[in-house]
Order: structure tokens, then C-alpha cells, then sequence
């Protein structure tokens, strides 16, 4: 394979290279992922996305590997850019497959609508290590310990939710790696800073596990709406202010997360993948 045509797309500043392989094609290896996520010597994003063909009443398969190579089962910015480039090819609802699960989209008043389905929490679900309470984990970082007793939430990939006062005053390129890897998360785990605004408006600051800092992250949010709804301190349904950008969030009485938000193509190109 030489050059191939990608699409630079991203969610509220959350991107992604997508490519388009349902026509026929593998699926890409880590160090292929990586070499297309570099910003320096590739092309640049926080995940690189596949599109292959869709099996068991999906439209598509979604692939998603984040920068550093590894691969994960869930990404809501990402399946939002995917299921905006279904609808735009004449298609009303749409499924996307993703290793997590079957989502639904469609279009909404505020973007693309995504059902991201039900949350996990249990411990087993995130997972972590051993059994204990995952509405108060005992963990507090050792760089910055108003970091303390987090939510974990899994929205198909681990994440652990600290309450602040301010999440903009908190460090996240510091306190991010050290509880990225923290042994309670065998599989690591994103790390999210919130603050509550209101009952209807939180504050969202997101280190994603194999990317680093990230303007914004659809599963993060879901799982802040969750862990805040379990605490007592939001309604179940807000914006979540991210550094890319808003999206409104609501966990329905039947136990699914909708998360809403746009979608945006930034430019097209060819990857010449025997440079």
C-alpha cells in the first residue's frame, strides 16, 4: 500500500485521523497508529480511527487506537465524527460497532446525538483491581492531594472522576501519568478533574490514558455526568464545559448516556505509508 486518504477530523478539539477501509482493508497495527498520531512526523491526532465493514446490523466497525499505538474500545468524540460522516452520506440513524458495544446516532439540535449506553459501575466493570466501592476509591494522588476518593465509571474504557474546587488550578500534565498507572487500574484509566458549577453545568478537565491532555473527551464526560448524578451533586442531565467546547450530557431514566456535541471535518489528505 502506498498513499491512502484520510480525513483530520475532530470533536470540540479532540482529533482524530479517520480511515476509510469498509471497501476492504486490515486493521491498523500499533506502530502504524503511532506513526500516523505523531505530531511531529506524522500526521497528528489523539487517536487514529479505522472504518471497516459493519457486521451483526452495524453500519460500520470503528477501530481506535490512541497515539501511543494502544488499542481501546471506546471513544464518544470519535463516534460522533463517524456518525457525522454516515448521516452525510444519506443515512438517517445510524449504529456504529465498537469493541465496547453497538452505539446509536443521529442527528440532534445541538450536533450529533449519541447513545453511548449504560454505565459501568461496578468494580469488575472498570475494571480494577480487587473488589471495593467505586462511588469512593481509595486513591489520592501523592503530587497534588486535593485529589482524593474519586468516582470510576466505565463508559466501555476505564475512567476515575476527582472533584475540585477548580479544575483549572489543578496540573494535569503532573498529576495525569502517576494515576494514569496507578495499580487499582489494570488496564490504566483516564483521569478526570470536575468542578460543579451548578447542578445543571460542570466543569470538565480530561487526562486520557495513551493520549495525555486532551481539549475534550465524550466518554469523560458521560462518566462525570454518572459519578456526579451517584454523588448527589448534579442533576442527570448538564453541560459539561471541556477546553475544546460544551456537550450536553443526559442519563436517561433507562439507564443510557446520551451525550450531544458537534462534529467537524478539519481537512483531507493522502498518507503516503511507505515514507
Amino acid at each position: 500500500m502506498s498513499g491512502e486518504a484520510f480525513l483530520k477530523m475532530h470533536g470540540l478539539g479532540n482529533d482524530f485521523v479517520v480511515f476509510d477501509r469498509r471497501k476492504g482493508g486490515a486493521p491498523l497495527s500499533a506502530a502504524e497508529a503511532r506513526r500516523v498520531a505523531d505530531r511531529k512526523l506524522g500526521i497528528g491526532a489523539d487517536q487514529v480511527i479505522t472504518l471497516l465493514p459493519g457486521a451483526d446490523g452495524a453500519d460500520v466497525f470503528m477501530q481506535i487506537n490512541n497515539a501511543d499505538g494502544s488499542e481501546v474500545a471506546a471513544c464518544g468524540n470519535a463516534t460522533r465524527c463517524v456518525a457525522s460522516l454516515l448521516i452525510g452520506e444519506g443515512k438517517g440513524d445510524v449504529s456504529v460497532r465498537t469493541k465496547a458495544d453497538l452505539l446509536t446516532a443521529r442527528s440532534g439540535a445541538g450536533g450529533i446525538a449519541v447513545d453511548m449506553g449504560l454505565p459501568g459501575l461496578g468494580w469488575r466493570d472498570i475494571p480494577l483491581i480487587r473488589e471495593m466501592d467505586t462511588l469512593i476509591l481509595p486513591l489520592q494522588s501523592r503530587i497534588d492531594p486535593r485529589l482524593a476518593e474519586p468516582v470510576a465509571v466505565s463508559m466501555g474504557n476505564p475512567h476515575a472522576v476527582f472533584f475540585v474546587s477548580d479544575a483549572d488550578d489543578i496540573d494535569m500534565e503532573l498529576i495525569g501519568p502517576p494515576l494514569e498507572h496507578d495499580s487499582l487500574f489494570p488496564e490504566r484509566a483516564n483521569i478526570n478533574v470536575a468542578t460543579i458549577r451548578s447542578r445543571d453545568h460542570i466543569r470538565l478537565r480530561v487526562w486520557e490514558r495513551g493520549a495525555g491532555l486532551t481539549m475534550a473527551c465524550g466518554t469523560g464526560a458521560c462518566a462525570t455526568l454518572v459519578a456526579a448524578a451517584c454523588r448527589g451533586l448534579a442533576e442527570r442531565r448538564a453541560v459539561i464545559e471541556l477546553d475544546g467546547g460544551e456537550l450536553v450530557i443526559e442519563w436517561r431514566d433507562d439507564g443510557h448516556v446520551v451525550m450531544e456535541g458537534p462534529a467537524a471535518l478539519s481537512f483531507t489528505g493522502v498518507w503516503e505509508w511507505g515514507q
